[in-house]
């Protein structure tokens, strides 16, 4: 997103699994929010989910969402693949 005023990260870029957020803020309001990811459907799948919840919320409420939520909103998840509900919550907490 070029005009993106926030970025969070979990995981490492280019190094394993990974989801980057950013977001677009106006005051604490989501305004627009972006991802990126390795590529794994579940990945996507709950980087996804999770812009869609963002916009239009306020940072303080998006940062208590747990990686159940997440899994819930989405109707679940493979098993095995719950790691990536918590990669996404991580990397909006992460939000700077």
């Amino acid at each position: 997103m070029v005009d993106a005023d926030r970025y969070g990260v979990a995981g490492s870029p280019g190094d394993g699994p990974y989801v980057q957020i950013w977001l677009k803020l106006e005051g604490s309001k989501v305004l627009k929010a972006s991802y990126e990811t390795n590529g794994c459907p579940s990945s996507m799948a709950c980087a996804s989910a999770l812009c869609e919840l963002a916009i239009g919320r306020e940072m303080e409420k998006l940062r208590l969402l747990e990686p159940s939520d997440l899994i819930s909103y989405l109707g679940g998840l493979p098993e095995g693949k719950e790691m990536y509900a918590a990669m996404a919550v991580k990397a909006i907490r992460e939000v700077r």
